[in-house]
């Protein structure tokens, strides 16, 4: 296990800059995800810590150790990519222990390590098949296994999950965190797939255009959004966001827009008839009697079993309230929607920070 130090790390594809010097620091077996849009940096950020980019600008540290100048191989790291890159000639046995046979270990070395994988990660029975008598998750975990064997310092993940199915994501997903809870490796993984940061992360890295917008753990970054993109960004369905102007009296606050009261509790560093985002999340909205509360037109019903998304209109903006269990509301219907001012959100237009 080890530490991981990003000090004021710049990259640079010839006039164009990628990363914009960022830093922060991962603690001895943390896992740590970097979630953004595509074409964030977040991807660059990683293979420059395995060493499969050059630096621009700043330094990386391992244990306190600078490995800028230092070979992929001498960093002690293993990665696994979104392609499982597995050699079709070899078995799942061959294929796990071919690192170890390029640094020429002692076969007893190797076979103690092989076998400790592979039930590690319930491969026992498939050792002696090829990759391609193999499943999609049965080859990720294969590629997870060739990493183990290697005891790194750091496990690196690039996308590990995006070519697998929607319930094949799911499984994974449980089994990478069920293996970090094992080994207590530092983990560094890297996923555009928001709730794959948010079930699997003890801290989330949100990166955009190559800066950090903000650092914290997954109901922290949920529940306290720093800035609108993250708002918007995390969680899923994303948080509905109405532009208005603030009316502060006294600790209470509203915002108006749509011709409509918003209820926004206090208004923390926000002035009365500033320029604002008014933002609720769809969970944070329930329904209420006839007559009372904010009217909308329900567009479409989206029901999924234990709960029902209602997507609504307001206005003349369109807004998700999701519902738990069942309802009886039916497209162009009128219902009436409750708002916790306790669980709304305010940020500033211009600057698009937090207020509140």
């Amino acid at each position: 296990m080890a530490t991981v130090s990003f000090q004021n790390i710049k990259k640079s594809f010839g006039k164009t800059d990628i990363i914009h010097g960022i830093s922060f620091d991962i603690t001895d077996g943390e896992f740590v995800v970097l979630v953004g849009p595509s074409g964030c940096g977040k991807s660059t950020l990683l293979r420059m810590l395995a060493g499969l980019e050059e630096i621009t600008g700043g330094e990386i540290l391992i244990d306190d150790k600078v490995v800028n100048d230092l070979e992929s191989k001498d960093r002690d790291i293993a990665m696994v990519f979104q392609s499982y890159a597995l050699y079709p000639h070899m078995t799942v046995r061959d294929n796990m222990a071919f690192s170890l046979l390029l640094r020429k270990a002692a076969v007893e070395k190797t076979n103690e390590r092989v076998a400790h994988a592979a039930k590690i990660l319930n491969l026992e029975h498939l050792l002696h098949r090829f990759p391609r008598e193999l499943s999609g998750g049965q080859r990720q975990r294969v590629a997870m296994g060739r990493a183990i064997v290697r005891d790194p310092k750091v496990f690196l993940f690039d996308e590990p999950l995006s070519n697998l199915d929607a319930k094949l994501r799911v499984a994974m997903r449980a089994e990478i965190k069920s293996l970090h809870q094992r080994l207590k490796t530092t983990t560094v993984y890297v996923t555009h797939d928001q709730i794959e940061a948010m079930t699997m992360a003890d801290r989330i890295v949100v990166m955009q255009d190559g800066i950090i917008e903000q650092i914290g753990t997954p109901l922290d970054l949920f529940d306290r959004p720093g800035n609108l993109f993250v708002a918007q960004f995390i969680g899923s369905p994303s948080m509905n966001v109405v532009k208005g102007a603030l009316h502060v009296n006294g600790d209470q606050a509203f915002v108006s827009a749509q011709g409509i009261q918003w209820p926004a509790g206090p208004a923390g560093s926000g002035r009365d008839g500033q320029a604002v985002h008014f933002g609720v999340r769809p969970t944070d909205i329930t329904l209420t009697q006839s007559g009372q509360g904010i009217a909308a037109q329900v567009v479409v019903v989206e029901p999924t079993g234990a709960e029902t998304e209602l997507l609504v209109q307001v206005g003349e903006i369109n807004m998700v309230v999701t519902l738990h269990g069942r309802t009886q509301a039916q497209p162009g219907e009128t219902i009436y929607l409750h708002i916790d001012p306790a669980k709304t959100h305010l940020f500033d237009e211009q600057t698009q920070q937090r207020l509140n």
